[in-house]
């Protein structure tokens, strides 16, 4: 973490001065190097030894990387650098290897341990790549590999699993028996439905349900799994062109998670994607919340509940501001942590209090942060929350009753169910307007049949079947000519079904096949909807553990700058 620490500040300040080390006179003059060190002592307060090691370590690498681009336009030959680990003899140290990237790892093990398995271009090594080699008896390593294998597998899977299934409820029209069959609807932060675009519509469910799968994953600190799952859920919400985005945190909340779990699994190759999707997390707060959080104040009344989001904001600021070498600003935002996190630390008492009063922990945390540690308020906000919930869902199972209730009036009218849930859709719910759309559908479908049918007249067939045969293939004239030709004008009997369906109105018979396909979509929809938290602001409910975690390992570097610096 130093050593990285260390070069990220050194390359910012080279940057800034427009110097490569890789050129003359530093490539060959190590007296230039000493002199750019003692100029950058102050500016970085670390010690002269620190400053030239990491900046003749610098000119390496980059000189390495020069000639190793040279040498790979030429012979295809890659150059890797290889991190060993720690050992009893030696402290963890770089090996440099120029091979083909045209050869399988296991090929590759032969000089230096490695994942064994597929061809490294194929595992996306390319030229000048930074490789971590485990050191391990023959055992380890398989014992290793199958439990990095199974590993990925099951994550592999469960994030096709999850996809899946928010894609089937992403897929859902409303039409379904609310008792039997779940529906979801995006909702604003008061929970009321948002009318937006099916195309949209379809992708927020799956960016949302993937999100919040990965946050289910993330509060059991699968950080890996967790990250898998958030970094697809941000390709659906690109996805995504609508309003919504700006009007709702769900996108900033994303950004922000993808970020914590990059320094969970302190992967810090990732801090420019990091710094940007910080920068997206905050822009977003601020036209979603107004300035001052003016615009959520005036819509829920209060806005205490999502400081742990600025908090989060803040710690991660302080912790790139660390690594970019930005001293003052690291420790101006940590000072603003040190604020927040006091303010977000709730009194025992009074959450002991709120829980005897019949109120659950996440209701307790939440009310209490929302009011800023007022009990008075926040039994009274919770008790608001309740009720305004249990009204919400009255009001969603009424429309969903009325809803059903339309479909078979529809359905009575000859139309099937499923076009009559789309109808309705289109229209609003105005029961009148969708019969005039099936009505006109059915018409421009009944006009379009019998032109087909006339088509088979002319030819000379008989109009019985003509008829059969082209309901046999699917209103298809060219397939029914070629059946009553092969046939002799006649629909062969095995084909002809004993009772045609005498209306729109019946739904195809479903198959063993199918049946299996609709139990396996339903366990698919029980699974992720168990990851559906039941509160609106779960999301807002954190114990802030992992927080205090992280402020400890910051405060842990800025301390030991500062006395390095004194």
């Amino acid at each position: 973490m130093e050593e990285k620490h260390m070069q990220s500040v050194l390359i910012s300040l080279l940057r800034k001065d427009n110097v490569c080390l890789w050129m003359e006179p530093f490539s060959s003059d190590h007296h230039k190097i000493q002199e750019l060190a003692h100029k950058y002592v102050a500016a970085t307060e670390f010690t002269l030894e620190e400053v030239i090691s990491t900046l003749e370590s610098i000119r390496a690498d980059t000189s390495r990387k020069d000639e190793g681009n040279k040498q790979f336009k030429e012979t295809a030959v890659a150059s890797l650098q290889l991190h060993l680990p720690k050992t009893a003899e030696s402290q963890k140290r770089k090996v440099h290897l120029q091979t083909k990237l045209d050869i399988t790892v296991q090929e590759l093990k032969k000089r230096k341990i490695l994942s064994p398995g597929k061809r490294l271009d194929e595992q996306n090594v390319k030229n000048n790549s930074k490789i971590m080699v485990l050191v391990l008896s023959s055992e380890q390593v398989k014992n290793e590999l199958r439990e990095e294998e199974e590993k990925k597998r099951q994550q592999d899977e469960g994030l096709q699993r999850t996809h899946k299934g928010f894609q089937i409820l992403s897929e859902r029209d409303g039409s379904e028996d609310p008792t039997t069959t779940p529906f979801l609807e995006i909702a604003d932060q008061k929970g009321n439905p948002l009318q937006i675009p099916d195309s949209e519509r379809k992708a927020l469910i799956l960016a949302m349900g993937l999100h919040e799968k990965g946050r289910a994953l993330m509060k059991k600190r699968n950080h890996s799994a967790a990250l898998s799952h958030l970094v697809q859920a941000d390709e659906q919400f690109n996805k995504c062109n609508s309003a919504l985005l700006n009007t709702v945190d769900n996108y900033a909340v994303l950004q922000l998670d993808v970020v914590w779990c990059y320094q969970a699994l302190q992967q810090l190759d990732c801090l420019n994607d990091a710094r940007q999707r910080l920068e997206r997390a905050e822009e977003c707060f601020k036209r979603c919340y107004g300035e001052q959080q003016s615009r959520l104040q005036q819509i829920k009344g209060h806005t205490g509940g999502e400081d742990v989001l600025f908090l989060r904001l803040y710690l991660l600021q302080s912790l790139l501001a660390y690594f970019d070498g930005n001293k003052n600003q690291a420790l101006n935002k940590f000072k603003i942590v040190e604020d927040l996190y006091g303010q977000l630390c709730l009194d025992p008492e009074k959450m002991g209090l709120l829980m005897t009063l019949g109120f659950s922990e996440q209701d307790a945390r939440l009310g209490l942060r929302a009011c800023r540690g007022d009990v008075v308020a926040a039994e009274r906000l919770i008790s608001q929350r309740k009720k305004e919930k249990k009204e919400l869902k009255e009001q969603e199972r009424e429309k969903r009753r009325r809803r059903l209730q339309d479909i078979n009036t529809l359905v009575e009218l000859g139309f099937s169910k499923r076009d009559a849930a789309k109808a309705l859709h289109q229209t609003r719910g105005d029961v009148d307007k969708a019969y005039g759309v099936l009505l006109d559908g059915a018409e421009a479908q009944h006009s379009n049949r019998q032109k087909k049918l006339d088509e088979l007249l002319e030819m000379g067939f008989q109009v019985d079947m003509a008829d059969s045969a082209l309901r046999i293939m699917g209103d298809d004239v060219v397939q029914a000519t070629q059946m009553l030709l092969d046939n002799q004008g006649v629909v062969p009997p095995d084909l002809l079904s004993p009772s045609p369906p005498s209306s729109s109105s019946e739904e195809p018979s479903t198959s063993s096949d199918s049946t299996g396909s609709s139990r396996l979509d339903e366990d698919l929809v029980s699974e992720v909807l168990e990851d559906i938290p039941r509160h609106e602001e779960d999301y807002l409910d954190v114990t802030l553990d992992e927080e205090k975690e992280l402020m400890v390992q910051i405060r842990s570097y800025l301390e030991k700058q500062s006395s390095s610096s004194g």
